[in-house]
C-alpha cells in the first residue's frame, strides 16, 4: 500500500467519465461556494442528490470535487467581498481583500489557487505515507468499533467553543434523531408514532440538506440583500515574479502546518489558517505590510487550508471518525453510496479508496486550470439579484430532497431540520455535533449491542484488548481536554490582551515627543 496504489487510483480517475464528473463537481462547487454565506458544508449537502444514479466511485469523486471547489469559491468571496466562505478563509480576507482594493484581486486569486494546489499536493503525499497504518485498524472488532464511536462523540468538545453545554445539547438532538425508527437489535419501534414513513428512520440527506442548506437560506434571508457587498473588480489576473518568489516559502510552511493540524480530530480550520498567518507575519521581513495587502498573507493560509482539508479526511478513512462538518457530510455520502468509511474501507474497497485519494490531486489541478478563465464568470454570478439566487437554491433543495425516495414526507423532514438549524444559528449552538451524532449514533448502538451479545452481558469486553484500553485512555484524555479547553482559552485570551496593551503603551510612549527645555531670556 503506497504510491503504487496511488498510481492505480490515478489510472481510475483519469478515465473520461471520472474526469468529466470531477470537472463538473469543481464547477458546481465553485458556483455554490461563491454565494455569500454558503461554505463547503452547505454546498455538499445541497448537491448530494446530484450524485444519485452514479456508481459509488464516481459519486464520491464528484462530491469531493464539489467540496474543494466550494472551498475555493469561498476564497473568491473572501478576496472580492471580504466575506469568508467558511471560517478557515478568515485569514485570507485580511490581505486578500486589501490586495483587491489596490486593483490586485486577480493576482490574489491566482496565488490562492497555486497555494491550494501545493497544499493539496503535500496533503496527498502525506496521505499516502500515513495510509499503510490503516492496516492496524483491521484488528478492530465490535468492542473497538464501539469505543471509536465513543471517541468521536468525545471529540464534540473540539467544536464546542467556550460553551460545552451547547455542544452537548447539539449531540443530544442528533442522537434523538438517529434513534427514530425500528431498533435493529430488538425490533422495537422508537419515536415512530405509528407512521410508516418513520419505520426506517429519518433520511440522512434530508436532515443534512435542511440543517446546513435550508438554515443557511433562512439566515441569509434574515440578513436581507442590503448586507451583501458588491464585488471588487478583478483587474489584471497574473501575479508578478516577485509575488511568486515571496509566496514559495509560505506555500511550503502553510502546507506542513495544515497537514499536521488536520491529523488532530476537531482541529478548527480558522485556527489553522490564522496560525499560518501569524507565523508568516512573525518571520517576514515585511511584517508591516501584513493587513495592508501582503501576498504572504494569502499564500500561507490558503496552503494551510487545503492541506488541512486533505489530511482531515485521514481519520475518516482509517477510523471512520468525521473531524468537521464537511467531512461529516462526506461520511454520510459514503454511507448513502453503500461504503463504510473506517477500518474496513481499504480492505473491502481499496480501489474506491485510492481513486478518491487520487481525485483530490486531480481536482486541485482542475481548479488551478479553471481559476483564471472563470474568475470573471463568478463575479457575474455575484451580481445576480440576491432574491433570485435564493429562489433557485430553495427550488433545487425541494427537487433534490424529493428525488431521493419520491416522497413528499422527506421535504417536510428537510424543512423541519432547516428550522432546527436556523434556531441553532440564532442561539449560537454548533451544528457539527448534531451531524456527527446522527452519523455515529447507529454505529455506536449497533456495536454496543453486538459486543454485549458476544460477551453475554460482560462489560469487561471493552477492556479485553490492548487496542480497547488505548482507546479508553484516549477518550479520557479527549474529555479532560475538552473540559479544560474553555479555561485554557480564557487564560490565553487574557495573556494576549495584557501583552497587546503593554505593546500599545510602549508604542505610544515611543511616539510621544520629549518636552524641550524652555529657552532662557536675558533681560
Amino acid at each position: 500500500m503506497g504510491f503504487e496504489d496511488l498510481i492505480g487510483g490515478l489510472i481510475t480517475v483519469l478515465t473520461p467519465e471520472h474526469l468529466l464528473f470531477a470537472l463538473l463537481g469543481c464547477v458546481i462547487g465553485m458556483l455554490v461556494g461563491v454565494l455569500p454565506g454558503f461554505g463547503p458544508a452547505a454546498a455538499v449537502s445541497l448537491l448530494i442528490p446530484v450524485t444519485f444514479g452514479l456508481d459509488a466511485t464516481t459519486a464520491i469523486i464528484m462530491l469531493a470535487a464539489i467540496l474543494y471547489g466550494a472551498a475555493y469559491g469561498g476564497t473568491i468571496t473572501a478576496v472580492l467581498l471580504r466575506i469568508p466562505g467558511e471560517a478557515s478563509s478568515i485569514a485570507t480576507t485580511l490581505d486578500g481583500y486589501e490586495m483587491a482594493k489596490r486593483g490586485r484581486g486577480g493576482p490574489a486569486l491566482v496565488i490562492a489557487a497555486l497555494a491550494s494546489f501545493v497544499g493539496g499536493l503535500i496533503g496527498v503525499i502525506g496521505f499516502v505515507l500515513v495510509a499503510p497504518f490503516s492496516r492496524l485498524a483491521l484488528e478492530f472488532g465490535a468492542p473497538e468499533l464501539f469505543l471509536v464511536s465513543v471517541l468521536g462523540m468525545a471529540l464534540v468538545a473540539s467544536f464546542a467553543g467556550r460553551d460545552p453545554a451547547k455542544a452537548l445539547l447539539s449531540v443530544g438532538v442528533g442522537l434523538a434523531i438517529a434513534s427514530v425508527g425500528i431498533d435493529q437489535g430488538q425490533g422495537v419501534q422508537r419515536f415512530t408514532f405509528e407512521m410508516p414513513e418513520l419505520f426506517d428512520g429519518l433520511g440522512l440527506v434530508a436532515i443534512v440538506m435542511g440543517v446546513f442548506g435550508m438554515s443557511e437560506v433562512l439566515s441569509q434571508a434574515r440578513g436581507g440583500k442590503d448586507g451583501i457587498r458588491k464585488p471588487i473588480k478583478v483587474g489584471k489576473l497574473l501575479p508578478t515574479g516577485t509575488d511568486l518568489r515571496r509566496s514559495t516559502g509560505p506555500f511550503m510552511r502553510g502546507s506542513l502546518i495544515g497537514f499536521v493540524m488536520g491529523l488532530l480530530p476537531g482541529s478548527p480550520g480558522a485556527a489553522t489558517s490564522l496560525a499560518s498567518y501569524a507565523l508568516e507575519k512573525r518571520i517576514s521581513r515585511r511584517g508591516g505590510e501584513f493587513g495592508k495587502g501582503a501576498v504572504e498573507g494569502v499564500a500561507g493560509p490558503e496552503a494551510a487550508n487545503n492541506a488541512l482539508a486533505v489530511s482531515s479526511m485521514i481519520p475518516l478513512f482509517t477510523l471512520g471518525i468525521p473531524t468537521s462538518a464537511t467531512v461529516a457530510i462526506m461520511a454520510g455520502a459514503f454511507t448513502i453510496n453503500g461504503l463504510i468509511p473506517g477500518p474496513l474501507l481499504f480492505r473491502d474497497n481499496p480501489e474506491v479508496a485510492w481513486a478518491i485519494i487520487a481525485s483530490l490531486l486531480v481536482g486541485n489541478v482542475i481548479l488551478l486550470i479553471l481559476n483564471v478563465p472563470l474568475a470573471r464568470v463568478w463575479i457575474a454570478v455575484l451580481k445576480v439579484p440576491f432574491h433570485y439566487l435564493m429562489a433557485v437554491i430553495i427550488a433545487f433543495m425541494f427537487l433534490g430532497t424529493y428525488s431521493i425516495n419520491g416522497s413528499a414526507f422527506d421535504i417536510f423532514v428537510m424543512l423541519g431540520a432547516g428550522v432546527v438549524g436556523y434556531l441553532f444559528h440564532l442561539f449560537s449552538v454548533p451544528l457539527t455535533p448534531l451531524v456527527l451524532a446522527v452519523i455515529l449514533g447507529p454505529m455506536l448502538e449497533e456495536n454496543f449491542q453486538r459486543s454485549l451479545a458476544l460477551s453475554r452481558g460482560d462489560y469487561s469486553v471493552f477492556l479485553s484488548s490492548g487496542i480497547s484500553v488505548t482507546l479508553l485512555i484516549v477518550i479520557i484524555i479527549a474529555i479532560l481536554f475538552g473540559a479544560a479547553r474553555p479555561l485554557l482559552s480564557s487564560l490565553l485570551a487574557k495573556r494576549v490582551k495584557r501583552a497587546s496593551a503593554k505593546r500599545l503603551a510602549e508604542e505610544l510612549e515611543a511616539q510621544t515627543p520629549e518636552p524641550q527645555p524652555a529657552a532662557s531670556t536675558n533681560r
